[in-house]
């Protein structure tokens, strides 16, 4: 049985790619962590960190594919809780040292999650990025994820291990948090939302269930080994489309007004709230050609069916 060692698996991807991967029946699974607490898996579990130091020789015995979601994540608003450094310690050197042990065990396959991010913060409409782009990363997140790819990519050369990049947009699904989560709450509220003529702007977003698709694609797919590939739901929407949506999947009715895109900007000026409001207003796309040709892969899921999936509970999946 092919055998997958997992980073990572305790936050929102991993959790999901754990289930999926359990279901399937077909792989063998270690997982690697910090906090031996956080996991509800009988899977064998190695603890340790991810960082430039850390022992990996035991996780690492007869694994053939690496699958790392292991990351120090980018947190709107407290960035100043971390330095570029830090994010480099785990993202850059952990990875790295967790790939260059991957090596010297044997293993075949490294999929790294990366972000879109490594590529910029923002798009021109109609100018979406791709896979080829020059890397402009803007924040410590992004660079230390840039940084590591560029490792990976020598490491690859020198040695002859398979990795592949992967770069997701905002992931969604159940059990998402942060802004996603915030938006769809505020949309059940029924206050009024100032969001009715941000309709210009085009944002890609993918699904926890295209994202883990995608993954499990590049386990053995031929065509995936030294490729970095882009990923979405492969359907963009404004902000004003995506109120409209997470209203339709919880049946509710959306109340939107329509306050000018500078008025947000000028009031998130005033509050020092800028990076929020460019989030809600520019553009953010993404290209996903070379993924879906490289790989014959279309993601299986509808954007309306990935919003549908957040706004789930337990009860809903046994009764639907």
């Amino acid at each position: 049985m092919h055998q997958i060692l997992l980073t990572g698996g305790s936050g929102f991807l991993g959790r999901h790619l754990i289930t999926s991967l359990v279901y399937q029946n077909k792989y063998d699974i270690k997982l690697l962590g910090r906090n031996v607490s956080v996991f509800s898996s009988d899977k064998p579990l190695f603890i340790s960190p991810i960082n430039s130091i850390g022992n990996y020789s035991l996780a690492l015995k007869n694994v053939e594919t690496i699958i790392h979601c292991a990351a120090l994540v980018h947190i709107i608003n407290v960035d100043s809780m971390h330095s570029l450094n830090d994010f480099r310690e785990v993202n850059t050197k952990g990875t790295l040292n967790l790939a260059r042990q991957a090596v010297e065990a044997g293993v075949k396959r490294f999929i790294f999650i990366s972000s879109v991010k490594v590529n910029g913060e923002n798009t021109h409409r109609g100018q979406a990025f791709t896979n080829i782009d020059k890397a402009c990363p803007e924040d410590p997140y992004g660079i230390s994820k840039a940084d590591a790819e560029s490792e990976l990519k020598q490491l690859s050369e020198e040695t002859g291990l398979e990795v592949v990049i992967i770069r997701p947009p905002l992931v969604y699904g159940e059990g998402v948090k942060a802004n996603f989560a915030a938006l769809l709450n505020l949309v059940t509220k029924k206050i009024p939302l100032p969001f009715g003529l941000i309709n210009e702007n085009r944002r890609s977003l993918v699904s926890v269930y295209n994202l883990v698709d995608l993954i499990e694609k590049c386990i053995h797919h031929p065509n995936a080994a030294n490729q970095t590939f882009l990923v979405s739901d492969d359907h963009d929407l404004s902000t004003t489309e995506m109120v409209k949506l997470m209203a339709k999947v919880q049946g509710v009715k959306p109340w939107i007004l329509p306050v000018p895109v500078w008025t947000l900007k000028l009031l998130g000026n005033i509050t020092g709230k800028s990076d929020v409001i460019s989030r809600l207003t520019d553009s953010l796309q993404i290209d996903i050609t070379h993924t879906k040709v490289t790989l014959d892969w279309t993601p299986p899921f509808s954007v309306e069916e990935g919003f549908a999936k957040c706004v789930q509970t337990p009860r809903n999946k046994k009764t639907s």
